[in-house]
């Protein structure tokens, strides 16, 4: 029998410096978590870790009298040993981050064809041409299709694949039905968390592709999941769940809210709203606040502390047709938004608890 993990140790500086040193794959990472208790952190960078690892390659390349261009090339280069100082240096500069996470963030960041804008068809069918001759090598078709590799490969993954069969718009009851077996069956039946460590890819693949990954992600996480952990009805968004949203995001203490985890902000009284429904409804309520876009988190905390200083009581009365709705998830630009998976724990679904 397995060793039992130890307790997690966020300060630890053995783990501290085996994550900027050593390579390891997300299977070496989670073995390391059950075995030696490693705390690591994952998901979206912050604007603050950016600007960290900014700092840190821009030191880097002075102290090595290094020009933008050779940087450039170390960043790119082919021969992954060539560039192991480099690395190991500025991870160091983070806190708990392993070193491939980075590799590939500043891979992406860097990259000079990242950020153009809206696919158009000629592009469509470019990529569809180079997947075809090419495989999924996603290096190669991006030399081809004059897009990052991270661009070829998300827009393979979350529109084109699959295409011929898949479908959009309402989601019929069947399909409901479908995608709760086989989350439940990916997660629970295997005593997993039904929030957690879902793999969509493979999810939408179950579905005969159906409904993409993207597609999946979100009618679980905003929609299905919610009902099952309200009892089979749909859980409304009140003003309770904002004041606690807001005082729980207080109580981080983050200099910027790309800094939050949102995983972690349910707890076992409030959990019934998934991350990727609270990140949300944290954008719909900094974007409400007039000239937020030139405001610090500091003064959006207090204008919001302000306006949701009074515990409101819970809301039991149905919301008017005539009101107005949230944004749906679809409508807000995925790279507002936490990368795949931002989900919560689970737990019971009493929203009465202010942290």
């Amino acid at each position: 029998m397995p060793p039992p993990p130890r307790p997690p140790e966020e300060d630890n500086p053995d783990h501290a410096h085996m994550l900027a040193n050593v390579w390891m794959n997300a299977n070496k990472l989670a073995e390391m978590v059950k075995t030696q208790g490693l705390v690591y952190k994952k998901g979206k960078f912050s604007a603050i870790e950016d600007a960290q690892l900014c700092a840190a390659i821009e030191t880097f390349r002075v102290n090595k009298g290094m020009t933008e261009q050779d940087i450039t090339g170390l960043i790119f280069s082919k021969d992954h040993g060539r560039g192991d100082a480099f690395w190991q240096e500025i991870t160091s500069a983070l806190h708990l981050r392993p070193i491939a996470a980075v590799y590939h963030h500043v891979r992406r960041l860097w990259h000079p064809l990242r950020g153009q804008g809206r696919w158009v068809p000629a592009e469509d069918e470019n990529l569809r041409d180079a997947v075809a001759q090419l495989g999924q090598q996603w290096e190669k078709i991006s030399e081809r299709v004059g897009r990052s590799a991270g661009d070829c490969r998300d827009r393979w993954r979350n529109h084109l694949e699959g295409q011929e069969v898949r479908r959009s718009g309402h989601w019929t009851k069947e399909e409901e039905e479908e995608l709760t077996k086989i989350v439940t069956e990916v997660t629970v039946l295997q005593g997993k968390d039904m929030d957690n460590d879902i793999f969509w890819g493979a999810v939408s693949q179950r579905m005969g592709g159906r409904r993409g990954r993207q597609q999946c992600r979100i009618k679980w996480t905003d929609s299905l999941s919610t009902q099952i952990k309200n009892e089979g009805a749909k859980p409304r968004w009140s003003q309770l769940d904002a004041y606690i949203l807001v005082h729980k995001v207080d109580s981080l203490k983050v200099n910027d809210d790309s800094e939050i985890d949102w995983k972690k902000l349910p707890d076992e009284h409030w959990n019934i709203w998934s991350a990727h429904t609270l990140q949300r409804r944290w954008l719909t309520m900094k974007r409400s606040i007039k000239g937020y876009e030139d405001m610090t988190h500091a003064e959006l905390m207090d204008i919001l502390r302000t306006k949701k200083a009074q515990t409101p009581p819970p809301q039991t009365a149905s919301r008017s047709k005539s009101q107005k709705q949230p944004r749906s998830a679809e409508t807000i630009a995925d790279s507002d938004l936490e990368e795949e998976d931002g989900s919560t724990p689970r737990a019971s679904s009493n929203s009465s608890h202010v942290a």
